[in-house]
């Protein structure tokens, strides 16, 4: 089970943003809190949970995601970063990459301090911190990092289906295809027959398909 996003983060991770490119302009306005706090809002959840799956405590992630937007800020205020060139998606991962590693070093100090102030038997036997982490700096995190940008773009384009299909149509796609239900129980549980079924994992699949590949371009 995943682990759960603090309540403050949870907060911001829980609207539906607007395109990246579109949002990303409109944060050259210093002004424009609503632009600003929706960028939090879009990508702050998302920060924060590879923050936790590269090995970090809650905490440690909780910094990362602040210490993260104040590095976009500062390279946004600067036009570091231009929309018309690169991909916004490497750029954030830069940005928390840097944030994640020094958290792990942070942590690698205190843990050499410990070591040294401790003089144990088996210190020669113990791990660096640093090493025990899943590839911060290469491949592993990367992948991490797509996986959890996948979700994500998922995860919005099944609340924007939500409102653009029946209650009903929704609760069959959501019962068939994302829990994984037979067919059988399905109609059981819910009183359809097999043809509502069917329809439903088209009609909504279709959808879903359409708004994720929609999302997926509007957030590299």
């Amino acid at each position: 089970m995943e682990d759960p996003i603090p309540k403050d983060i949870e907060k911001e991770y829980s609207g539906s943003p607007p395109t990246r490119k579109t949002l990303i302009e409109r944060l050259d306005n210093w002004s424009d809190w609503t632009s600003w706090d929706a960028f939090y809002r879009t990508y702050s959840g998302f920060v924060w949970h590879v923050a936790r799956k590269a090995g970090l405590t809650d905490d440690e992630a909780s910094d990362v995601v602040q210490e993260t937007f104040i590095g976009v800020a500062k390279n946004l205020q600067k036009k570091k970063f231009d929309t018309s060139q690169g991909s916004f998606k490497s750029f954030l991962l830069n940005q928390a990459r840097w944030r994640i590693l020094d958290q792990f070093r942070r942590r690698k100090k205190t843990w050499y301090r410990e070591i040294s102030l401790q003089n144990d038997e088996e210190d020669d036997r113990r791990t660096d911190p640093l090493e025990r982490c899943a590839d911060p700096n290469g491949v592993q995190l990367e992948k991490l990092w797509e996986k959890e940008w996948q979700d994500q773009v998922m995860e919005l384009a099944l609340r924007r289906v939500r409102s653009l299909v029946s209650p009903r149509q929704f609760q069959i796609f959501s019962c068939y295809v994302l829990k994984g239900w037979t067919p059988e129980r399905v109609k059981e549980e819910l009183g359809v027959n097999a043809a509502q079924v069917y329809l439903a994992k088209h009609r909504v699949g279709r959808i879903l398909k359409r708004e994720a590949a929609k999302l997926a371009e509007g957030h590299e």
